[in-house]
């Protein structure tokens, strides 16, 4: 098999990895808020795999590739600016490689995501509460990072802008949440000064279409345990398929559906502290691969109000005593 058909599959590798790493940052698409002056940080590992792909709408394997796999250590965090305002980021640093072939792995830290959350509406409606969230984020590469060496390149080095609309309906312990994101994406910088698509382009610049994406999950939601069921679709407004036996290219209509699950735990003994886990499957696409992710991590909320109170309590105590 050509050399340009092993970069094509690696690419949709590479692509497919950025949508999981979305899929397991449960803080900025789930229906809870970070009360304020509360800052609640931790990391999480991912990882996921595939060893087919579509190219267009067609099911392929690639057996110079082996299975494709990506590992992620992301950096989390979340602060409360009010009780319906919140402040997140997410940095990533990934690894990606593949079992067959002559394609080395590469590794790096990827993209910053920062998110601004804010829910202005909360009420009760019926038997349950209703909330409504908007959402802003922007996205920036942290790394000066290759992306013509696709698949095993670790992102797309585009700046990205969303808006995401989100609603919320609870009753007792169990709840649905369905949103939906927009997402502009700014020109990828290849590592050449031209290519070609349906023509030549003497520009190292590529136009990136925008994506959208829905979101809908639902399952069980109390202050220990949050144990939900999801579904995915994404689709990229824009773009062409990959022909065949013809490399991709950063700019494809890249469509996929996956369905997943997310669990978190609070543990009692440790005021704070909750453990995270989950994983998701990739059951229909269009350009993309054909992934399986799971992910865990560990999160601790840090409590700065209490802080203010004893700084305080001090400078009272001090104003007294004088």
């Amino acid at each position: 098999m050509r050399l340009s058909k092993i970069k094509m599959a690696l690419l949709l590798f590479a692509i497919i990895n950025l949508s999981i790493n979305t899929v397991y940052a449960q803080t900025d698409q789930d229906a809870i808020m970070m009360n304020k002056n509360l800052f609640c940080t931790g990391i999480v590992f991912g990882t996921s795999s595939w060893n087919k792909y579509w190219e267009g709408v067609n099911s392929r394997e690639n057996l110079n590739l082996g299975t494709v796999s990506s590992n992620s250590l992301s950096v989390m965090g979340n602060y409360g600016v009010k009780d319906n305002l919140n402040i997140l980021f997410n940095a990533p640093y990934i690894s990606n490689k593949a079992s067959a072939g002559v394609l080395h792995s590469i590794s790096g830290v990827q993209d910053l995501s920062v998110w601004v959350k804010w829910m202005p509406i909360e009420k009760e409606l019926k038997q349950g509460t209703f909330s409504l969230y908007l959402l802003g984020g922007a996205s920036t590469p942290l790394s000066d990072y290759i992306v013509d060496y696709l698949p095993l390149s670790i992102g797309l080095k585009s700046n990205t802008f969303s808006g995401r609309l989100m609603l919320d309906y609870q009753i007792n312990d169990f709840f649905i949440t369905a949103s939906e994101t927009y997402t502009l994406r700014g020109n990828s910088t290849l590592e050449r000064n031209a290519y070609f698509t349906n023509k030549l382009y003497l520009t190292n610049k590529v136009a990136m279409p925008a994506v959208n994406t829905i979101n809908v999950r639902a399952g069980y939601r109390s202050y220990w345990l949050i144990a939900e069921a999801l579904l995915t679709d994404t689709k990229t407004l824009g773009g062409f398929d990959i022909t065949r036996n013809n490399m991709p290219f950063p700019s494809n209509e890249m469509n996929s559906t996956s369905v997943g699950v997310n669990f978190k735990y609070e543990i009692p003994k440790v005021a704070g502290l909750s453990l995270v886990s989950g994983g998701n499957h990739v059951i229909k696409g269009r350009n993309v691969g054909q992934s399986t992710a799971y992910y865990g991590g560990l999160f601790y909320i840090l409590d700065f109000t209490r802080k203010r109170k004893t700084e305080s309590n001090a400078q009272n105590t001090s104003t007294q005593s004088k």
